[in-house]
């Protein structure tokens, strides 16, 4: 028995070691293991091991010291404006209205992050985490883009500009002035840039790249186009016939009215105007009188009358214009008001001739004497009023009526009436006056008519057509 008791002491010294050993590993797990916990618990409010924002470093921060690391990054960040890779103007970001409070972005980061991960990431490698596009404030960013754009402006000012290619008048007339490279750049080509590349979190704009070029050079075909066009319009041939008269338009004169302006071609309508108006002034028959070549008296100069013509200068003015501006040779006649059209005669070798200082009339057709007669015009205190006049209609058996001297009314009939202008002034027999021609008018004148032997007048009537030029001077 004793025997038996040895062996059995024996073996229970040989398991103790056992569980003693297995009681240390156990010990060792659970100790890790808390251990492990204990960092994961950290690892909820700090960031895992080998953790990057861009090129910082976070590992083991908590969201408040990460932000105040990002704070001084991004308080330090400029933008910069270069010329020909020259700093030309360099701005903090944070005067753009730059956010560098990250604290919410920050603590949603250490939200998505799994703490109990942390024991991987320590031999996992490099992870870097994204903050998300830069933020801006809006309004403080419009603000300096504002000043930006009114710097770049000023500094545009002082640079050599950028010029197209372009028409310009010379001694010679016009002639093409090549294109100028300048210096001067697109500010909102560049606003725009800066804008993007800023909002992208860049930090540099070269502006060279955005130097304006010529958008129209010498050898321009449309330019070339333009400098055929101005010398076709300044060149055409614009012949005017007023009163039956031609004449041609100076080429100087067309060419001084020629407007240039970014590729349209015109014409200077207030020196196109004037020219019209002076044409009326020199050849209005409303104003001026007509040279005659009389009877008796040889040429004579006859005041206007009912019969004449007036230039209408704004519609002369826009229709001269679009005749020169179609480039091709022309030949008109003004547009004109009146009785009478203003590119004819105003009298040919048809008509009735009044000469009251030998108080004669004449009819003449297509330059013969048809009928003459003597004839008794207005009194001295009713005097025919001298002018180119004509026949505006014909009537028989009227009663002509006005008043005498005296203020008395008269009524005189007539068998024969031709009236020639607006006022009452006709040709018309009277059969009341003892006889014509001489000096009666000076006593038994008319009352500013006038007045014709029956006889005669009857057969002037029957003659003269509506129409008929009437001279009476």
């Amino acid at each position: 028995m004793s025997h038996s008791k040895r062996r059995s002491h024996k073996d229970v010294s040989k398991k103790r070691p056992l569980i003693i050993g297995l009681g240390l590993s156990l010990g060792l797990i659970v100790l890790a293991g808390l251990g492990y916990a204990y960092q994961a618990n950290t690892y909820q409010s700090h960031f895992l091991p080998n953790t990057y924002i861009g090129d910082l470093n976070v590992s083991r921060l908590t969201a408040d010291e990460v932000n105040q690391k990002l704070n001084k990054t991004y308080d330090d960040l400029s933008f910069t404006l270069l010329v020909n890779d020259q700093e030309w103007q360099s701005i903090k970001k944070t005067e753009f209205g730059l956010h560098t409070d990250f604290s919410e972005e920050l603590t949603q980061l250490l939200d998505e992050q799994n703490p109990w991960s942390w024991g991987g990431r320590m031999v996992s490698g490099k992870e870097t985490l994204d903050l998300g596009e830069a933020a801006f404030d809006e309004k403080q960013l419009e603000e300096r883009y504002a000043q930006l754009e009114a710097d770049l402006t000023k500094w545009n000012q002082t640079l050599t500009p950028t010029k197209d290619a372009t028409l310009t008048r010379g001694e010679d007339g016009f002639s093409i002035t090549p294109e100028v490279q300048g210096e001067t750049i697109d500010v909102a080509k560049a606003l725009t840039a800066a804008k993007e590349q800023l909002l992208s979190g860049n930090s540099t704009l070269e502006l060279n790249e955005f130097v304006k070029k010529p958008s129209v050079t010498a050898d321009d075909p449309a330019l070339k186009e333009e400098l055929s066009q101005i010398t076709r319009i300044a060149n055409v041939e614009a012949t005017y016939v007023i009163n039956g008269v031609s004449f041609q338009i100076p080429s100087e004169l067309i060419e001084d009215w020629i407007i240039y302006q970014e590729g349209d071609v015109t014409l200077d309508r207030e020196k196109v105007y004037q020219y019209v108006t002076q044409l009326g002034a020199d050849y209005n028959t409303s104003t001026n009188p007509s040279n005659f070549n009389s009877t008796l008296r040889g040429e004579v100069s006859v005041p206007a009358g009912s019969l004449s013509w007036t230039i209408a200068p704004d519609s002369e003015t826009d229709a001269l214009m679009a005749d020169i501006l179609a480039g091709e040779a022309f030949s008109r006649s003004p547009i004109a008001q009146g009785s009478a059209n203003a590119g004819s005669p105003l009298f040919g070798d048809t008509y009735i001739e009044i000469d009251m200082v030998n108080q004669h009339m004449w009819y003449y057709k297509d330059g013969k004497v048809m009928l003459e007669t003597d004839i008794v015009t207005g009194k001295p205190t009713t005097l025919t009023p001298p002018g180119v006049f004509y026949v505006w209609n014909k009537a028989r058996d009227e009663v002509l009526r006005g008043v005498n001297d005296d203020g008395s009314k008269y009524a005189s009939p007539v068998d024969y009436w031709l009236p020639i202008d607006w006022t009452g002034v006709g040709i018309h027999d009277s059969d009341w006056q003892p006889a014509y021609g001489g000096e009666l008018w000076r006593t038994v004148g008319s009352h500013g008519c006038i007045n014709t032997p029956p006889g005669v007048m009857k057969e002037l009537y029957e003659m003269v057509e509506v129409g008929t030029p009437v001279l009476v001077f």
